[in-house]
């Protein structure tokens, strides 16, 4: 899982911003931010240098807070 979609959203941005800035069709970003397919670490990070996040603020965490 990865929060694209609500970093996007949080910076005003398109996903047809993000897929024309890091070379990917629509459809392929649009199928990132729904989930429907995860990209490659490398496309992930690509995505976090491009809308200028740390990559983890992009991934959904595995870790439990207690």
């Amino acid at each position: 899982m990865n929060r694209i979609k609500e970093v996007l959203r949080q910076q005003g941005r398109s996903q047809i911003w993000l897929a024309e800035k890091i070379g990917k069709s629509y459809v392929v970003v649009t199928n990132y931010c729904n989930n429907n397919n995860q990209p490659s670490i490398k496309v992930l990070r690509d995505i976090a240098l491009t809308i200028d996040v740390d990559v983890r603020e992009l991934l959904v965490s595995t870790k439990k807070t207690d």
